[in-house]
Formats: C-alpha cells, sequence, structure tokens
C-alpha cells in the first residue's frame, strides 16, 4: 500500500490523493492574539463539492452562507456545494481538525495558505468562486 493510503500520524498530512473520490486532512491552527478573524481560508464556494470538518481539539468558527457556527472539539460541520464559506480559528490556543473533501477541491487546492499552498485559484478555475 502506498503512504497515501495508510497515515499512522495524520498530523500535517492529508489521506488520500486527486485520484480519489475524496480525501481526509489533519490540519492544525496555532490561534493568535485577540482581534479581527485570521481566516484560514477565504471567503469561497465550491460549484460541485460538498466539504465538511471535524474538530479534534479546540475550537473552529465556521461561516457557512450567512450563518456562524462555533465548532468545539467533537463537533463536525457539512457546507454544501454552492455555499459560501470561510474558517477560522477565534481563539489564542491552538485547533487542529479534519478537512473532509472531495479529490477536486484538493486539487485546485493543494491545501491553504496557512498549510499546505494557497488558494490563489478560487478566483479563477470553474469550480469554485471566490
Amino acid at each position: 500500500m502506498s503512504s497515501s493510503s495508510i497515515a499512522p500520524s495524520l498530523a500535517g498530512r492529508v489521506l488520500g490523493s486527486i485520484d480519489d473520490a475524496f480525501v481526509i486532512a489533519e490540519w492544525r491552527d496555532a490561534g493568535g492574539p485577540p482581534g479581527p478573524p485570521r481566516l484560514i481560508a477565504p471567503r469561497h464556494l465550491h460549484r460541485r463539492d460538498d466539504e465538511a470538518w471535524y474538530v479534534l481539539e479546540g475550537t473552529l468558527r465556521i461561516q457557512v452562507g450567512k450563518r456562524e457556527v462555533v465548532t468545539p472539539a467533537g463537533s463536525a460541520v457539512f457546507v454544501p456545494r454552492g455555499t459560501a464559506h470561510t474558517y477560522w480559528n477565534p481563539g489564542p490556543g491552538p485547533v487542529r481538525y479534519l478537512l473532509v473533501m472531495t479529490s477536486n477541491i484538493l486539487s485546485f487546492d493543494s491545501g491553504n495558505s496557512r498549510h499546505v499552498g494557497t488558494y490563489s485559484c478560487f478566483a479563477a478555475c470553474g469550480l469554485c468562486q471566490a
């Protein structure tokens, strides 16, 4: 089996690849000082793909459409395709979470600016929109 099929320690890695139907990534954000939200990803939407988060430690805030959802450890949020969304760590402490996404999202988003790659494609690609 390849390393993308088994991840003994998923921390900071992606399980799956752009050739699979979906992937799971475990990412974290260290937190920071009080102030305006430090977005992990800019507000965007995916035209054909759903996305979900499961928080392992800490708290995420996820804006789903116009609704803001506080997501503590042990909670999950599902964002259906076509729904504008963004997310951030609202506190000074770390947050660790699983991100479940389709391989389409992974192929256009080689991660995000705080973790793996950038979101620069969102304004230009046909699957998602800033």
